[in-house]
């Protein structure tokens, strides 16, 4: 038969191997672990997730997967994978790729459940869930590059809902080791599953996104796992009758090679911008900016005063969901430019402690709010490679100061260091687990490739 974009997927989900997978994708895809896994364990300390696990907790017949910061506490393995996906992306803290979508969150509670609920005979080592975390990383990767309409923030749908939930069935089809034709079959049922509107942003129903695209991945590969079928051709593009392309307007497809000892991996070219402060990644422009012109203002007025300052001018993308003028809830400020640069103003930094209700409504952050003024420049573009932030101070003297930042630290061009990327984890796991388990899974994260059962993760 002749080959098809569908096929050429299927085809390199069943056929690529572990020595197709070069060092710095190996690094780079275990340090997207480690992140996810702390922003995992965090996470569970959250509102939303408490309302996720109370309610999978009511079908838990098969109870054989952990559930991130609770032990003792299994749910069966879809549930299980919903419910660490949405504490994954409980606080907005996962990690961005480029085009915009949030990979590892998607991907890893997937197969974190599905090591568990292999049976002894089968458990998968540690090299081939790296393995598979990458083909899940992989299909959503070249998913966002078939529209251009993907590499600018999303106006529609949520990305990882929808190329989430197919790198989610595609790693675990992997995992699984299905046959190539049931790896197409997985993608096909995947993209019935996929989907999440846009308007959800800032909302407690927006970690539900990334707790459906995972569960409803590894659900589909189980289906075809069983021999369910769907469209073969579902990421082709054909005229009058969509598949893939029902997500994007503009959507032109095209064959996966099949894995040689050259294939090149994405994520070897395209690294990933981890969080420093649980908000959209938007936020991180415009806190980086009002950082630096705080330091400006320090040493102009030799404190941070607010009473000298008239106006507060931000200069930002158009990206309606995350201009958030007087956020009144905690996931509307982590979406909200106006409230992450008057945080970081007010208090020199942004953390978790930022988003309570308590610092949310503080006075003194609802006064500087209400100096804010919005531009759009026309050179600063909806795009997470493109954009910049830039906080200008206007005083009352006169003088205006000014801060900028087109890429902040963390962002895939300036990455986080290993010792920022550590340090990060710590603190997050430290919420939910004592120092000695942190430690190894750190350790036990580093040396993937040589575990002997990646269910000991």
């Amino acid at each position: 038969p002749e080959e098809t974009v569908t096929s050429s997927f299927a085809s390199f989900i069943h056929a690529v191997r572990p020595e197709h997978l070069s060092k710095t994708v190996r690094q780079r895809s275990k340090r997207m672990i480690l992140d996810s896994i702390g922003v995992g364990l965090v996470g569970s300390t959250t509102h939303v997730f408490d309302i996720a696990l109370r309610y999978c907790r009511l079908y838990s017949s098969v109870a054989v997967s952990s559930v991130y910061g609770k032990p003792g506490v299994k749910l069966s393995p879809t549930l299980a994978a919903f419910t660490n996906g949405v504490a994954t992306h409980s606080m907005d803290f996962d990690d961005t790729w480029h085009p915009a979508t949030h990979p590892s969150g998607a991907v890893l509670p997937a197969l974190l459940a599905a090591s568990q609920m292999l049976p002894p005979s089968t458990k998968p080592n540690g090299m081939d869930f790296l393995l598979a975390f990458n083909v899940g990383l992989e299909v959503q990767g070249r998913l966002m590059h078939f529209s251009t309409e993907a590499h600018d923030i999303p106006k529609r749908f949520h990305p990882p809902s929808v190329v989430g939930t197919m790198g989610s069935a595609a790693a675990t089809a992997k995992l699984l080791s299905l046959s190539a034709a049931q790896c197409g079959h997985a993608l096909g049922i995947a993209a019935s599953l996929a989907g999440a509107p846009m308007a959800n942003a800032a909302t407690q129903a927006k970690p539900l996104h990334i707790g459906n695209a995972t569960r409803l991945g590894f659900e589909a590969a189980l289906l075809a796992a069983r021999g369910m079928e769907a469209n073969p051709l579902i990421l082709d593009d054909i005229p009058g009758c969509s598949g893939f392309s029902a997500f994007y307007s503009v959507y032109q497809p095209k064959p996966l090679s099949t894995p040689s000892d050259h294939h090149e991996f994405l994520l070897e070219k395209q690294d990933i911008a981890f969080k420093r402060f649980p908000a959209h990644l938007g936020m991180h422009w415009v806190v980086d900016a009002a950082l630096s012109v705080r330091n400006l203002f320090i040493n102009y007025a030799g404190s941070f005063s607010p009473s000298l300052i008239r106006t507060i001018v931000l200069k930002i993308p158009v990206s309606k969901y995350i201009n958030r003028p007087f956020p009144s809830s905690e996931h509307q400020a982590r979406h909200s430019f106006q409230f992450n640069a008057c945080t970081a103003l007010l208090d020199g930094e942004v953390g978790l402690s930022s988003f309570t209700e308590s610092s949310i409504h503080r006075q003194e952050v609802r006064e500087l709010l209400d100096k804010v003024v919005v531009e759009h420049p026309e050179d600063n573009v909806a795009n997470f490679d493109k954009m910049y932030g830039e906080v200008a101070l206007l005083l009352h003297s006169g003088d205006v100061l000014t801060g900028k930042c087109d890429t902040f630290y963390g962002h895939w061009r300036k990455p986080l260091s290993k010792e920022s990327l550590l340090k990060k984890f710590r603190s997050n796991a430290s919420h939910v687990l004592p120092e000695e388990k942190i430690e190894a899974i750190i350790t036990m994260v580093d040396n993937l490739e040589n575990l002997s059962d990646s269910s000991q993760l």
